[in-house]
């Protein structure tokens, strides 16, 4: 990666994706200071090759990595940077769902109902991605009973391949997982989050993917296993051995796994 990258360099439409694909797999190893930096230069490559609309999903793109870490200060500050620089489809798309994972729902609401009126008919969009949205909304509202039957809508699509620039996370399957989490439903959970590390190929380097890890650790601890906790626990802090130390959902899950000793 680090030589494709070198060698796309001042290559309009080229630099700026491999930029923002190294900062997802920065991001996947928990090293976020690292992401945020190849972030920031995968805006800037695309500001410069004169394309805005690319810029702001690297920039959305960033702001997803924010929340899902917990940092959601700095992942609404990255969603109002994107809207600024192009508030296209796909741009409002993924700013609702990091809002969403933010804490900030009546926001991601707003443009939720801005898109269903805007692109009544856009299949992916209304299929997959404002279910998963509305989902998060219920998630962050505590009702996981609505996260999951808006998720259901979702279900027969979240193992697809996703068009050009957008990203491959399996998100339906982690969100229902959290929604299982919330409904102390421990081995149903654990079985959401496990298709995550089935189907790499899907989640390719996106941050749920190693986030999966700790949530399966979750999943088995609140279904009793202790022993299978434990592994999986083991197993994301191995994948997070050089992750900065700072980030909030590693801090969680470091007293977490304390607690199981």
């Amino acid at each position: 990666m680090g030589r494709q990258v070198e060698w796309a360099a001042g290559k309009p439409g080229t630099e700026d994706v491999l930029l923002s694909f190294q900062s997802d797999t920065e991001a996947y190893y928990g090293r976020l200071t690292k992401a945020r930096d190849f972030s920031r230069r995968a805006v800037d490559a695309a500001v410069r090759a004169d394309s805005k609309e690319t810029a702001a999903i690297w920039q959305v793109n960033a702001a997803l990595q924010e929340a899902e870490f917990g940092n959601a200060p700095t992942a609404k500050q990255d969603v109002t940077a994107a809207l600024t620089l192009a508030p296209g489809r796909d741009v409002k798309m993924f700013a609702a769902l990091a809002l969403a994972r933010a804490g900030e729902g009546a926001r991601a609401k707003a443009i939720v109902e801005e898109l269903e009126k805007s692109y009544p008919s856009q299949t992916v969009l209304k299929v997959y991605w404002l279910p998963t949205i509305k989902a998060a909304i219920e998630l962050n509202a505590n009702n996981a009973a609505q996260a999951l039957v808006f998720l259901e809508a979702a279900a027969p699509y979240e193992l697809g391949e996703p068009p050009q620039f957008q990203l491959g996370t399996i998100y339906p399957a982690y969100l229902r997982g959290q929604a299982y989490l919330a409904a102390h439903s421990g081995a149903t959970a654990a079985a959401e989050f496990q298709k995550l590390l089935d189907h790499r190929g899907v989640v390719v380097n996106f941050v749920t993917g190693a986030l999966a890890r700790f949530q399966l650790a979750r999943a088995y601890a609140m279904a009793g296993d202790t022993a299978k906790a434990k592994s999986a626990y083991q197993d994301f802090f191995s994948q997070w051995k050089d992750a900065d130390p700072d980030i909030p959902i590693l801090k969680e899950a470091k007293s977490e796994y304390a607690k199981l000793q």
